[in-house]
């Protein structure tokens, strides 16, 4: 299960990028964005390569906690100043964003990731003896 949420969560935070980058899908309350415009193109390329690396599987832990801290920075910054309540500043999806990512940090990318094909065959000399 691990697996298949990292990959619906990197498709979903893909699909935010793909907005911010690309302009697709169109979002309707929201104008087109500059793509380096420091704010929401680097945060669209950030959203659509974090994204893919995450549904890859590749370099698990390192993207999470940086998507992670992204998410919170995002919420303090964008959300928080509008109202105490995430419901009614718009900031449930950034937390959930951030704590998902936190929990990808500490589990990994799971059975089915290219970090897992990456691991060297002796990681499981880690693990304690059966005898």
């Amino acid at each position: 299960m691990l697996s298949i949420l990292r990959m619906m969560v990197g498709l979903l935070y893909m699909e935010h990028g793909l907005a911010k980058v690309l302009g697709f899908p169109l979002q309707p309350n929201h104008a087109p964005y500059a793509l380096f415009n420091l704010n929401p193109g680097l945060q669209g390329l950030l959203e659509l390569v974090g994204g893919l690396l995450l549904v890859l599987g590749l370099f698990t832990r390192t993207v999470a906690f940086i998507l992670a801290g992204d998410m919170a920075v995002a919420y303090f910054m964008a959300h928080a100043p509008r109202g105490f309540f995430p419901l009614l500043n718009g900031g449930e999806l950034a937390i959930v964003y951030c704590f998902v990512f936190l929990y990808f940090w500490v589990a990994g990318g799971g059975e089915w990731s290219l970090d897992r094909l990456r691991a060297p065959a002796s990681s499981s000399a880690l693990s304690p003896s059966r005898a």
